[in-house]
């Protein structure tokens, strides 16, 4: 797959809210997630499909209910590409509220290798 090709399909899976298929379909074995800042119970890097899969299942049983998820188009440059990520949810515990994020994204030999966070 492309780069381009890629981000389209990673933006798909973000939309209907499959991040589990996106990483299992995108990613390769060794990718690395980066986030902005700690967040108690996370790891600020996380190194390894299995773990970045691990995760996204302890985020989503954190998540009480969702109400949308938007992605703006995807922007590419080169091996590189972003997109604005906006989730309307409401974690356990806390008031709803609407969570946005740029999220950068490489690529190599077809696969996703790092993804990063900006808020």
């Amino acid at each position: 797959m492309t780069v381009e090709q890629i981000a389209t399909r990673l933006a798909e899976y973000c939309r209907r809210e499959e991040f589990s298929k996106a990483q299992q379909e995108l990613y390769a074995d060794e990718a690395v997630s980066i986030e902005p800042f700690d967040v108690p119970g996370f790891d600020r890097e996380t190194k390894g499909l299995p773990a970045l899969i691990e995760k996204d299942k302890k985020f989503s049983s954190m998540v009480e209910s969702r109400y949308g998820t938007a992605v703006s188009r995807p922007l590419i440059a080169g091996n590189v590409f972003s997109f604005v990520l906006t989730m309307d949810i409401k974690v356990k515990g806390q008031d709803r509220s609407i969570m946005t994020e740029l999220c950068v994204y490489h690529v190599k030999d077809g696969k996703i290798i790092s993804e990063q966070f900006f808020m």
